[in-house]
Parts: C-alpha cells; sequence; structure tokens
C-alpha cells in the first residue's frame, strides 16, 4: 500500500486523566513551560506551548483507573537531563525504578505527583527536535 501524501493529521493534544485538576496544572505548565488556554473548565484544561510548536497537553478530571506499566506515557527530550530531572523533583515528580532498565540508558523513568508516567530523555546530541546543543 503507497503512502498517502497530502492531507495528513497531526498530532494536536495528549490527554491525561487526572483527580486533581488544578494540581495537574500546575505541575504541568512548569514542567512543560506550557501556559492554560482560556477557558479552563471545572473538569477540563487545554495547555499548549506558549510559541504554538508542537502538541497541546490535555488534562481531563475523570476517575480512571492506574495501570501499571501504562500502556502510554510522554517522553520529554532534555538539553541537560540531570538538571532536568532535578527540576522536575522540585515540581514534585518522583522517580521510577525498573529492574529492567539498561545501565546505559539515556532515559530517566518518572512519575508526576498523580502517578501519571514519563521519561526524560537525554537529547543534548540530538539534531531535529528543535534544539541544538549550545542554544
Amino acid at each position: 500500500m503507497r503512502a498517502y501524501v497530502g492531507a495528513m493529521l497531526a498530532l494536536g493534544s495528549v490527554v491525561i486523566r487526572v483527580d486533581n485538576l488544578a494540581g495537574q496544572i500546575e505541575f504541568w505548565s512548569k514542567a512543560l513551560g506550557y501556559v492554560v488556554r482560556q477557558p479552563v473548565g471545572e473538569d477540563f484544561a487545554l495547555l499548549h506551548p506558549p510559541r504554538g510548536a508542537g502538541p497541546n497537553l490535555s488534562l481531563d478530571a475523570h476517575p480512571s483507573e492506574r495501570v501499571v506499566p501504562p500502556r502510554i506515557h510522554l517522553d520529554l527530550y532534555a538539553r541537560d537531563q540531570s538538571a532536568e530531572v532535578d527540576r522536575l523533583r522540585g515540581l514534585g515528580a518522583r522517580d521510577v525504578h525498573w529492574d529492567r532498565r539498561p545501565s546505559d540508558a539515556d532515559y530517566v523513568i518518572m512519575e508526576d505527583p498523580e502517578g501519571n508516567r514519563f521519561c526524560v530523555i537525554d537529547a543534548a546530541q540530538w539534531q531535529g527536535w528543535g534544539v541544538t546543543r549550545g542554544a
């Protein structure tokens, strides 16, 4: 089957189910440097990058069962992984231990204050994700 070139889909928003909407807005807006798009409802908030580049993060205050390991998680790219991991810990994130994590892994597994998992990827050497080394 040929790949369709033309009108394509684009990732617009990643949705995370949360219990404490206000707390998760605070954590994720500080973690990602995102801003809240108004209006914020009682059970939903849309965070977006201040310059408009990249997917939105939607927070949906809707009960859901936590599954470990999760079927999906975020990978966050960092120019300075160690500094970002420390900063995220300061915001309330926690490290997640995984016995099968390779000793030379370029990622650190973490979870937000409600247990939603994400990885912080060491991307200091990467080109092409919008940040170059030394920029």
